[in-house]
């Protein structure tokens, strides 16, 4: 079980792994080992609640495929048992990043004093750079 909170957690078999190889430098272990992993999680056939499922797919992640399946490939560590660690650890944050609920934001009106100070200082500025201008006769 993968615990994401206190009260939400993701079963095992609803993760899917490949291991693939690790990009980037390495030698020649880099092309003998299958240290990479890559971590497919479907988010319309989780157990996750239906309000989360609908966050998780309105999220603007490029992770995050048409389908509605969550990719992730982790290939920081060296060994493949880090980078799956790595990629659950990820997982569990995205999934995290979506329970939270944002409070709407109600617009305000500037106050009569912000106004006024704003306009006295655009005057201040304009009475600078009229006197910039050349003197006409």
């Amino acid at each position: 079980m993968l615990n994401i909170t206190d009260h939400l957690a993701i079963a095992d078999d609803e993760v899917e792994f490949s291991a693939i190889r690790a990009q980037g430098a390495g030698g020649q272990n880099v092309n003998k080992v299958a240290s990479a992993v890559h971590l497919r999680f479907d988010i319309r056939a989780s157990s996750l609640p239906e309000r989360l499922k609908e966050r998780l797919l309105a999220l603007n992640d490029q992770r995050i495929t048409k389908d509605g399946v969550i990719v992730i490939k982790a290939q920081q560590f060296r060994t493949q048992e880090d980078n799956r660690e790595d990629a659950l650890k990820r997982l569990a944050e995205l999934i995290r990043s979506a329970t939270i609920v944002c409070k709407p934001r109600i617009p305000t009106r500037p106050t009569r004093g912000s106004q006024t100070r704003r306009l006295e200082g655009k005057t201040r500025r304009a009475a600078i750079k009229s006197g910039r201008k050349p003197v006409s006769e």
